[in-house]
């Protein structure tokens, strides 16, 4: 039984295509009989096929905040001159998800358990089926699509010239497992969560208010909160307001009080597990010896759940790589682009990666 809601519509996400690729086998032993991934592609791909960028998404979100803050003309990812794809993770709410399956072998709690390698291996082979893609100009995703772009690096090394992870981890720590849990236990704790089967998202607004507490403490800095930079961002309504507890109310909690909470167990499961050293037997080291993109490794600098240091000790052990600390004081949700700094030093970043020669 599939669920409808609004939030995963094109009129909230902005358009995309859906490509079937078949039959898909999990690592953790699950299938999706038919996987389907929301595409959205931006600019078009040239003669030889050098400039296609992949973004995978992070959690929680959809292209959409791609196409807001990072794509565009004057942007480094500029579609008059590469060929944009942006993928929607599986279980997303666009992709593949419990919510949206029609199939009754996978529907809401029976969903199977997906990996970040799950995610980049159906990539993959939409790049190469659908788009005829064997190699990429840059691979560059936030969060979850950092944890996604490290695996395309160390998995398929052949096939990545380049790579950015930015705010997020090669290997998940035993601190940020922890903190998701609390994430995804706030969901389940609601008694309208019903075991996954639930029959819509508004029987579970407490557990996602809950969620989305947790991540007003942890997503945005102690920084963010002090200094009133929220009193000039709008809630979703559109407007603003000098008390924090209302921003809280109408911007965090609103956001994730639209969300499917399937699918957010269903990505947090995959965030606590993203870990590129299951390619070679637990040896992270080794793991990261393999790429041989050029990698610009960009954390956050208030980020408090993927901080710099974690980010720096992956990039001490990835050959030809940098570290470029972003400043954003909103911390990991700096994603969001609030600061034009923020954005402009993105784009100085990947607009020197991108120039950088092969």
């Amino acid at each position: 039984m599939s669920i409808e809601n609004p939030f995963y519509s094109p009129e909230a996400q902005g358009p995309y295509e859906m490509h079937s690729i078949g039959r898909f086998d999990l690592e953790e032993g699950g299938v999706i009989p038919d996987l389907r991934l929301a595409v959205a592609t931006r600019g078009k791909l040239n003669a030889d096929k050098s400039n296609a960028i992949l973004i995978p998404t992070w959690f929680s979100g959809t292209h959409q905040t791609w196409d807001q803050i990072y794509i565009g003309e004057g942007h480094a990812l500029d579609p008059e001159k590469y060929f944009i794809i942006v993928v929607n993770q599986i279980g997303n709410g666009l992709s593949t998800s419990p919510h949206n399956t029609h199939d009754p072998s996978i529907t809401m709690s029976k969903f199977p358990k997906v990996r970040i390698s799950d995610d980049v291996r159906a990539q993959e082979q939409l790049l190469r089926e659908v788009f005829d893609i064997e190699k990429l100009a840059l691979v560059v995703g936030g969060s979850m699509g950092a944890q996604q772009t490290w695996e395309w690096a160390v998995r398929f090394p052949d096939k990545v010239l380049r790579a950015a992870p930015l705010a997020g981890t090669a290997q998940n720590t035993p601190h940020d497992f922890l903190f998701t849990q609390t994430l995804l236990d706030a969901i389940t704790s609601d008694p309208g969560f019903a075991g996954g089967d639930y029959a819509t998202h508004l029987q579970v607004q407490a557990g996602l208010a809950r969620h989305a507490d947790i991540w007003a403490v942890m997503g945005l800095s102690t920084e963010f909160w002090k200094s009133g930079f929220w009193k000039d961002i709008p809630m979703l309504n559109g407007e603003t307001t000098d008390d924090f507890t209302t921003f809280q109310a109408g911007f965090i909690r609103a956001l994730f009080q639209l969300m499917d909470p399937n699918a957010l167990l269903a990505m947090g499961w995959k965030w606590q597990r993203g870990d590129v050293a299951r390619n070679t037997g637990g040896d992270l080291a080794e793991a990261l010896g393999r790429i041989t993109a050029k990698t610009l490794v960009m954390p956050i600098d208030h980020d408090m759940f993927f901080p710099v240091a974690d980010c720096a000790a992956d990039q001490q052990l990835t050959p030809g790589s940098e570290l470029r600390v972003l400043p954003s004081i909103a911390g990991h949700l700096g994603l969001f682009g609030f600061e034009p700094t923020y954005v402009e030093q993105v784009d100085r970043n990947l607009a020197e990666l991108l120039a950088a020669p092969i």
